[in-house]
């Protein structure tokens, strides 16, 4: 279970960190499927339904909850760009 700073309301009770299972990144419910796993189905144009295919033990909710982790995640972390 995770909890995002700053807002005690947000839980992620989905995202997982396991050392044993996927060193340090995040993934969804101890599972072999990271985050940015997710996000980078969901980046190249696939569907949720797409990734539920791709792994059929996920469930929407896990899809939601990885997005909503990338997003927070993604506001944190100042990155330069190119320009």
């Amino acid at each position: 279970m995770c909890s995002l700073p700053g807002d005690s309301h947000e839980t992620l009770k989905r995202i997982t960190v396991d050392p044993h299972v996927m060193a340090e990144n995040r993934g969804i419910r101890n599972l072999r499927v990271t985050i940015g796993t997710i996000v980078g189905l969901i980046g190249a144009g696939r569907t949720t339904e797409d990734a539920l295919d791709a792994y059929p033990y996920l469930e929407r909710e896990d899809i939601l909850e990885a997005l909503s982790y990338a997003a927070w995640h993604a506001e944190e972390i100042g990155v330069s760009l190119a320009s």
